[in-house]
């Protein structure tokens, strides 16, 4: 997924001025993604779960329209983001609005 406006600011300004680092740690995510055994959705989805836990709201965009891409529902999006209640608590839903609209931008 290449959609750059999906991409938050704080991303983005991480690559231009910290592109060592961001090499560094996107070949890490890369090895990372070669090594369990989750197909793109499954991984997609649980990646938005902990987004949703940790309150993530800025990579919400992207990793909700990469999940999408790699054939999620709408309600499997909306159930990502809720599956961390009950350990993370109620903080979960300040994502999902973000969640929502980003699953439904064409």
């Amino acid at each position: 997924m290449e959609n750059k406006t999906s991409i938050s600011n704080a991303f983005m300004t991480f690559m231009k001025e910290a592109p060592d680092h961001a090499a560094a740690w996107g070949e890490m995510v890369q090895k990372m993604g070669k090594s369990h055994a989750l197909d793109a959705k499954t991984t997609a989805l649980v990646y938005v779960g902990v987004l949703a836990a940790l309150r993530i709201e800025s990579g919400i965009p992207f990793h909700v329209k990469s999940a999408k891409a790699a054939g999620a529902t709408r309600d499997e999006v909306i159930s990502a983001v809720m599956v961390g209640m009950p350990a993370a608590g109620h903080v979960v839903t300040q994502v999902l609005p973000a969640a929502v609209a980003s699953y439904d931008e064409e």
